[in-house]
C-alpha cells in the first residue's frame, strides 16, 4: 500500500511538513540539500507525493544511532541525516513497504486525466514529474492545456442553461447529461472528441429518436459554446456523416366519437364529485394538463361561457407543484366552456384552484383520479390527459374546417402545429374514394 495514499499527488512545503511533523522551513532546508525533490510550477514549489515517500523510507532504513542528536541538515551538511535518528523532532514511523507490482492510476492536471501506467513507483514518479514539470525533461512537448468534457459541460449548464430555461426543461438537459453525455465521453477532453465518438454515443443508445434528438441538442449548445469559446474549431456533431435513427414515436391517438359519448354519457357514474369535475373539464376542453392544474375559480366564467386560461403547473420533480406563467404568449387564451361541463363545475374561491384547492393536485393524484374515472365508467381503455386535447381539437376542425379556431383553442403560434400533431382527422380512406369518384363521374 502507498505509504501517503490518502494525500494529492502533489503537495506543497507545508503539506509536507504537516506530514514529517516538522517546521516548513526544515523541509526547505532538505530540499536544498536535494534530500527531497521537487518541482517549480508557477513559481510554487510543489513536491511529487513519491518524492516524499521515497525519503521517508529512506530514512526509516538507516540504521537506529540513539545517542545522536542531529538538527536539521544544512546546504553544507556532507552527510544525509535521518528522521529517525533525531530526538527533537516529532515524527511517526511508518511502517510497510512501497507495493511493486504493476500500477495503473490517473491524475488530473490542470483540468486534464491522464493515465500513468509503470512497473514500478518509482517509474511511476518519474512519469508523473515528467507531467507537471515538462521543463524538467527537455525531450518531451509542451503539452497545452485541455478542457475535460465533464467539467466544461457541467459548468455550461450550471452558468448558462439552468437559470435560463423552464425547470422542467432544465431537468431533461440534466437527464441527458447524467445518463448519456457524461458516461459517454467520461476522460475525454472536448478537444479530443472526434465525430466518431459523437457517433458511437448515438449508435449506443435506444428508443425512438425523438430520445436522441434530445440528447443532440443538449450535446450540440454544449460544442457550439466550445467553438464560441476558441476551445475547438468545429463541432463534431455538425458532420454531415453523423446518422441519428431509432424507432419512430408514437403519435397520440384521439378516441373515437363514440368513446367520447360513452364518457359523457356516463359521467354521472362517477362517484366523487371532484372526479366528475375533472372529467368534465379536461375531456371536454383542448387544454394541456397543467392548464386543467392551473384553473382557479376566477378562471371559471360560466355567465359568459367561458375559460381563462392564465397559468400552468407543472411537476420538475414528478410529486412537487410548481405555478408559472403558460408555456408560451399564445397559451394565455380564453375558450369557450362547454354547456355539458357547467352542471358538474365544483364551487371554489377565486384564487384557490379548482383541482386541490389551496394546493394544485400532483401527478400522483391526477393518475389516481383517472383511474377511478375509469373503473366508475366501466371505460374500455385508460384514461389518458392528453390523449381528450388531441380528440377535442381533432373534432373541432373535423366539425368546422376552420384551422385558425382549432389553432386559436389550443393556444399554438402557429397552424402548422396544430395541423402536424394535434389534428389526426376523422375521416376513412373510403371516404376519400367516393370524393374523387363524384369529382370525376359524370
Amino acid at each position: 500500500m502507498s505509504l501517503l495514499e490518502h494525500q494529492p499527488d502533489l503537495l506543497t512545503v507545508q503539506e509536507a511538513a504537516e506530514i514529517l511533523r516538522a517546521a516548513p522551513a526544515q523541509v526547505g532546508d532538505f530540499i536544498r540539500a536535494g534530500e527531497i525533490s521537487y518541482a517549480e510550477i508557477a513559481g510554487k514549489t510543489l513536491i511529487p507525493k513519491q518524492y516524499l515517500e521515497n525519503f521517508i523510507e529512506k530514512s526509516c532504513k538507516v540504521c537506529y544511532n540513539e545517542d545522536v542528536e542531529i538538527s536539521a541538515p544544512t546546504p553544507d551538511s556532507q552527510e544525509a541525516q535521518h528522521l529517525d535518528n533525531c530526538k527533537n523532532w516529532d515524527l511517526a514511523l511508518f511502517q510497510g513497504e512501497i507495493e511493486m507490482a504493476k500500477i495503473t492510476r490517473t491524475v488530473t492536471i490542470n483540468g486534464v486525466k491522464h493515465w500513468i501506467r509503470a512497473s514500478t513507483e518509482q517509474e511511476y514518479a518519474d512519469k508523473l514529474l515528467k507531467l507537471v514539470s515538462p521543463q524538467s525533461a527537455p525531450s518531451a512537448a509542451q503539452e497545452p492545456v485541455k478542457h475535460l468534457f465533464a467539467d466544461y459541460a457541467l459548468t455550461w449548464f450550471e452558468t448558462y442553461s439552468k437559470p435560463n430555461i423552464e425547470t422542467v426543461t432544465a431537468t431533461t438537459y440534466k437527464r441527458q447529461l447524467t445518463c448519456h453525455l457524461l458516461p459517454a465521453f467520461d476522460g475525454l477532453a472536448v478537444e479530443d472528441i472526434t465525430t466518431d465518438d459523437v457517433q458511437r454515443l448515438f449508435n449506443g443508445m435506444t428508443g425512438a429518436k425523438t430520445s436522441k434528438d434530445k440528447t443532440k441538442m443538449v450535446l450540440n449548445q454544449i460544442l457550439d459554446a466550445a467553438v464560441e469559446d476558441g476551445i475547438i474549431t468545429k463541432s463534431p456533431l455538425r458532420s454531415k456523416r453523423i446518422k441519428i435513427t431509432g424507432k419512430a414515436s408514437q403519435p397520440t391517438a384521439p378516441y373515437t366519437v363514440e368513446q367520447m359519448r360513452f364518457l359523457v354519457q356516463h359521467i354521472n357514474d362517477i362517484q366523487d364529485p371532484i372526479d366528475r369535475a375533472y372529467l368534465a373539464i379536461q375531456a371536454l376542453h383542448p387544454l394541456r394538463l397543467e392548464e386543467v392544474l392551473g384553473l382557479q375559480g376566477a378562471d371559471i366564467d360560466p355567465e359568459n361561457g367561458e375559460i381563462h386560461i392564465c397559468r400552468a403547473v407543472t411537476h420538475p420533480t414528478r410529486n412537487q407543484p410548481e405555478v408559472k406563467d403558460t408555456k408560451t404568449r399564445s397559451s394565455a387564451r380564453t375558450i369557450g366552456l362547454s354547456a355539458l361541463a357547467v352542471p358538474h363545475l365544483p364551487q371554489v374561491k377565486a384564487d384557490e384552484f379548482l383541482f386541490g384547492g389551496r394546493r394544485p393536485l400532483s401527478y400522483t393524484q391526477v393518475r389516481k383520479m383517472c383511474n377511478r374515472i375509469k373503473r366508475d365508467t366501466g371505460f374500455s381503455e385508460n384514461i389518458t390527459p392528453i390523449r381528450f386535447r388531441t380528440t377535442v381539437l381533432t373534432d373541432l376542425y373535423d366539425q368546422t374546417k376552420d384551422i385558425k379556431l382549432a389553432q386559436a383553442a389550443a393556444g399554438h403560434t402557429t397552424s402548422a402545429m396544430t395541423l402536424r400533431y394535434y389534428v389526426k382527422g376523422r375521416e376513412t380512406i373510403s371516404k376519400a374514394a367516393a370524393v374523387v369518384d363524384r369529382a370525376y363521374s359524370a
